[in-house]
């Protein structure tokens, strides 16, 4: 099982509450695919999760996004707990 990483920063924003896994800067491309989304809105409805391809196929979480409404607290876990199924 991939250890999942440490929360680097949680921000919010107009609609959503994004929580950074990884810096952005670490990849050479993001993108917020469809499957990611399915997973995620299986946790917290309306959330969505950007990955990061390292240079070598290898798609990692770098941050999730959740409904502002859900709270900082609850973001954090519900981010973690995305992760976890998409890395695991």
């Amino acid at each position: 099982m991939a250890e999942i990483p440490d929360i680097q920063a949680v921000e919010t924003a107009e609609e959503y509450i994004h929580v950074r896994f990884r810096d952005p800067d670490e990849f050479e491309e993001i993108r917020t695919p469809d499957w990611a989304a399915e997973v995620a809105q299986s946790v917290s409805d309306g959330s969505e999760v950007r990955t990061g391809d390292m240079g070598n196929d290898d798609w990692q979480v770098q941050s999730v996004l959740i409904q502002k409404n859900a709270g900082e607290e609850k973001a954090k876990e519900q981010a973690r707990e995305i992760t976890e199924k998409i890395e695991s």
